[in-house]
């Protein structure tokens, strides 16, 4: 019965697995436990408290919460469907999302906020930690140790602090709640616990794919100190063939993660190609970021977010000593892998799940990162734990001596884990620390860059785009950061260089040829900046912006029953733009189609009633259909709106002089040449009032300046003409 069970994918009893009894459990009460779990709270609260008054920072905030009106509109049916079903970013993590979306909606756009969920949940997997070791184990000072260690230690304050890694302390907390329900699974044989363990395994791996490793985990927990797995008598494991097939429905979803994150990181262009980072480069890179973890765990400096690559070689001896150590400690584990279980147990851990993110896959250019310790670090934590407790089990001065050391050395983490989260106040902090603790740092450069722009200091941001560009060449999104910000100066020769620049890097970044048609167009070169738009639309079919700027390019170029039809396909993607129902006026009055011009225009104020241009529009519509009247009123709004609008005082000059009212008309004029003194229609009509009123001296200038800022300008021309011969006529 329990085969055919078995067979239809029931899972298997616990109890009908070979296993050795497992070792007598040391009794505690609950109080110390309780105890325990308070502390930890308490330290963790202490050591992250700065996060609560910290802002987001421009390192991917933007994308997952910042500039994300998805996730900050909140949950609603259409967003969840979104979370499930995009691999926005280069990532499907639909949990992660959703986590987001709570924040928002119960939080807006509170950063405090959200850096208190992350601390909360960190505080939760201390304490599930430490639960969970203490319950395979019965050690309750020894788990207290790893929970701690855990808890505080610097290298986890990315995890923590940088609000768009959520994914990392979210993802863990299943994968701890996933072992807990294991647990329950392997003690009571119970298909209830069993079903629950893979339900918290996909929740988790739908937060973040670091999970996939989590069944190999389990298999080092069947050796020790479950006492599943035994050793032959040459050393080497041997694993039930029922212990495999119990955790198969696991392998399958790992398995099934991996292919889903790779072909969305691809698709989203996070993962490096070959040619950029060797195999050998990659190895070499894997064996230092080994032994840099392990280092930085016992001395925590520096810590930065973003280490850059150095691209070293496998024939520099740092990586053959790194290679040769972590073989050393490999065989050492083995070795006492009968006498010290705990031991292979934890450093096997350490080297498992960090396979997935070590850079033998290159997922992006930096060297290594911090928050890759969050849940890898806990099988070294657990050899210090035992590791100690087995050292000073002879001597009671060697315990003392032991707890002394490690009550020094939490507190000591306590406040570098302190120090750390100040560093998270915000991007200026954050990347000038990154500058100063690294060299050749382009990221932090980058970034510094993109503070100082947003902060309107476009020069500084420039400096630090070129000196980022000078480690960096080939960083596509930088050089469109420089594009944007010698465009924002107006060097527009120059952006557009930038951007070409850029998209020859990476031709499938859409942003890039956004804003090369964008700059192109500055300078007329609308046939340029068409094709430039057509090519995001043919990446990114959804995309809005591009629609709307290949209309209005191709509204410039005489195309307007064209432009029309990308406006209208942008407002089926955002219904009820203003921006959209305004440009959609514009090309419906150059198709004489007055009323329907007049109707998108009213519709554009209804959206947004601060629109000016909307306003002007709108206005310049009804005069030209003799409703002059209102035309002024619509003149006179734009002109609350925005007051320093030469169009607005141009447009409401020409409806004033329609009704013989020169004088005001006049008044509008040199109101919108003082504005704009470039304005050669102002001149050109200024010159037609003051001619009405019979200043003919005065009516001349104004007619020579038309001429002169509009080469070819005609009937100032011939105004010029006729009042030179009535001139000369009256001398």
């Amino acid at each position: 019965m329990s085969r055919r069970k078995r067979a239809r994918g029931i899972a298997p009893q616990a109890s009908e697995i070979e296993q050795a009894p497992p070792p007598e459990r040391p009794k505690h009460g609950a109080a110390p436990a309780a105890a325990i779990c308070a502390l930890l709270i308490v330290v963790i609260f202490v050591a992250f408290w700065g996060l609560l008054s910290s802002a987001f920072v421009n390192y991917d905030d933007n994308v997952y919460v910042t500039e994300n009106t998805r996730v900050q509109r909140g949950i609603t049916w259409d967003n969840a469907r979104w979370a499930f079903t995009t691999t926005y970013f280069g990532f499907y993590y639909p949990v992660t999302w959703l986590s987001h979306m709570v924040d928002c909606q119960l939080y807006g756009l509170d950063a405090g906020k959200h850096h208190l969920t992350s601390v909360v949940i960190h505080a939760v997997n201390a304490v599930l930690l430490f639960l969970l070791l203490l319950r395979m184990t019965g050690a309750l000072w020894r788990s207290a140790l790893v929970a701690g260690l855990f808890a505080i230690h610097p290298l986890h304050v990315e995890s923590v602090a940088w609000i768009a890694e959520r994914k990392d302390v979210l993802s863990t907390m299943f994968w701890l709640l996933t072992v807990l329900a294991w647990l329950g699974y392997v003690k009571k044989g119970s298909r209830g616990w069993y079903a629950l363990a893979l339900a918290l395994f996909a929740l988790g791996l739908m937060a973040k794919s670091m999970l996939v490793t989590l069944p190999l985990v389990l298999l080092l927990l069947d050796y020790w100190p479950l006492g599943r797995i035994q050793l032959g008598k040459r050393g080497w494991p041997r694993v039930p063939g029922k212990l495999l097939a119990e955790k198969a429905p696991l392998f399958v979803m790992s398995a099934a993660s991996c292919v889903v994150t790779v072909v969305a990181q691809k698709s989203g262009g996070a993962v490096a190609q070959i040619e950029d980072f060797p195999i050998g480069q990659r190895v070499a890179n894997a064996a230092l970021s080994y032994v840099s973890y392990l280092k930085k765990m016992f001395w925590p400096e520096p810590l930065v977010v973003f280490y850059p690559h150095s691209h070293v070689s496998l024939l520099v001896w740092s990586v053959w000593g790194s290679l040769l150590l972590l073989a050393g400690l490999t065989v050492f584990a083995i070795r006492l892998a009968k006498r010290a279980p705990y031991l292979a147990v934890g450093w096997f851990w350490y080297l498992g799940i960090l396979v997935p993110v070590i850079g033998l896959v290159q997922v992006g250019d930096q060297a290594k990162a911090d928050r890759y310790t969050y849940v890898s670090l806990v099988g070294i934590f657990i050899v210090i734990a035992w590791g100690l407790a087995d050292l000073c089990r002879a001597s009671a001065a060697a315990r003392w001596a032991a707890t002394v050391a490690l009550s020094v050395s939490l507190a000591a983490l306590l406040v570098v884990t302190r120090v750390q989260t100040s560093y998270w106040a915000g991007d200026k902090e954050l990347w000038q620390h990154a500058k100063a603790e690294t060299s050749n740092n382009h990221m932090a450069e980058d970034n510094l860059g993109t503070y100082y722009m947003n902060q309107g200091k476009t020069e500084e941001a420039i400096t630090h785009y070129r000196e980022a560009l000078r480690s960096a060449p080939g960083f596509a999104e930088c050089r469109m950061n420089l594009g944007l910000a010698l465009g924002r100066l107006n060097h527009t020769s120059e952006a557009i260089e930038c951007f070409q620049r850029a998209v020859e890097v990476d031709p499938d970044r859409t942003e890039g040829w956004m804003n090369l048609g964008l700059e192109l167009g500055k300078l007329n070169r609308t046939s340029e900046a068409i094709e430039c738009f057509q090519r995001v639309l043919k990446k990114s079919p959804d995309n809005t912006d591009a629609q709307i700027n290949l209309g209005s390019a191709l509204d410039r170029e005489g195309r307007p029953s064209e432009a029309l039809e990308h406006y209208e396909r942008a407002l089926r993607t955002k219904p009820g733009s203003a921006e959209i129902l305004n440009n959609m006026g514009l090309v419906l009055g150059r198709l004489d189609r007055m009323p329907e011009a007049i109707e998108h225009f009213e519709k554009a104020i209804q959206a947004d009633p601060t629109l000016a241009n909307a306003e002007l529009n709108l206005g310049v519509a009804q005069d030209r259909s003799n409703r002059g009247a209102e035309a002024l009123e619509h003149f006179q709004r734009a002109l609350r709106l925005k007051p320093d609008s030469a169009q607005a005082w141009f447009y409401m000059g020409l409806a004033l002089g329609k009704q013989d009212r020169l004088r005001e008309a006049m008044d509008c004029f040199q109101r919108a040449l003082k504005i704009d003194p470039d304005l050669a229609d102002a001149h050109y009509y200024l010159g037609v009032a003051l001619l009405r009123e019979k200043r003919y001296a005065e009516a001349r200038e104004q007619f020579v300046q038309a001429e002169r800022l509009h080469p070819g300008f005609g009937q100032a021309r011939d105004n010029i003409d006729k009042l030179d011969r009535l001139l000369k006529a009256k001398r």
